[in-house]
């Protein structure tokens, strides 16, 4: 791995591939970071097949301390700071926050928020010394305001989001700088792996994975340290300006009431259908 490097987390499906995909068509060498081996090593080889670029894969649970330590480890065995950093790893769930497991709630806070923090710190003062880089954090159009029934989804997205600003200031003049990716809907395996009811053919405005990786770099390219992409995003984004907290959780409290009963009613439709002889 000679050419400049980067470190994508959460690679194996999703944005996170699309990144991958595009930074490696860019002549990036990579360090592909997830859970599924498999997966991961299926990417690699694709990858420098097409682009003969170089690529390392590290199959780590950023869930888990080990895990981010191995990653870590990893990073430190690139020998050079990253030029770009992506920290795309995370997961959702869905419900009444009573209701869900609560082992899965907090490994959903180790992992999006304690994986973007223990990540970005440790690869940062080898960036800062080289005097160049560009952290990615991306985060969600959920980080603007509460959301029931996804509640600790959004809290950990309004984390990450506050974590880059902070940092990005603090980089000012360093030549490293950190953009928040805030994106609406995207059609990957995301939500249905969290349980989220829906999918793309449900009406909302989706975006593609491309689309934003398209709109990252683009913020990058116009200095911006937060980008919105989606029709979606950007509404969430102007309501938590311009409309009451209060109306924005009493509107988003509806919409997840009415998502769960519609969920539920399905669910109750499927299971007589499979009853029926």
């Amino acid at each position: 791995m000679t050419r400049p490097v980067a470190v994508v987390t959460g690679a194996s499906s999703g944005i996170g591939e699309a990144y991958a995909r595009d930074l490696a068509a860019k002549g990036r060498d990579l360090l592909l970071v997830a859970r599924r081996r498999e997966r991961l090593e299926s990417l690699a080889a694709e990858l420098h097949e097409l682009h003969g670029v170089g690529v390392r894969v590290a199959p780590c649970d950023l869930a888990d301390r080990a895990g981010r330590a191995a990653a870590m480890a990893q990073i430190d065995d690139l020998g050079r700071a990253p030029e770009v950093l992506v920290l795309n790893a995370g997961f959702t769930s869905y419900g009444a926050f009573a209701d869900l497991t609560a082992a899965r709630e907090a490994d959903m806070v180790e992992l999006n928020c304690l994986g973007v923090l223990e990540l970005m710190r440790h690869a940062l003062p080898a960036m800062r010394t080289a005097g160049r880089g560009a952290v990615v954090v991306v985060s969600s159009a959920a980080a603007w305001q509460p959301m029931p029934y996804m509640a600790t989804y959004a809290a950990t997205k309004s984390f990450e989001l506050t974590l880059a600003e902070g940092v990005r200031e603090e980089l000012r003049g360093t030549g490293v700088c950190v953009v928040a990716v805030l994106p609406g809907p995207v059609p990957t395996e995301f939500g249905a792996s969290g349980g989220v009811p829906g999918g793309a053919g449900d009406g909302l405005p989706y975006r593609r994975p491309e689309d934003v990786v398209a709109a990252t770099w683009r913020a990058l390219a116009r200095g911006r340290g937060r980008v919105s992409v989606g029709p979606l995003a950007v509404a969430a984004r102007l309501a938590a300006v311009i409309v009451p907290r209060g109306l924005v959780l009493a509107a988003t409290g509806i919409a997840g009431r009415r998502t769960l009963r519609r969920a539920e009613a399905h669910a109750r439709r499927s299971s007589a259908s499979r009853a029926r002889p």
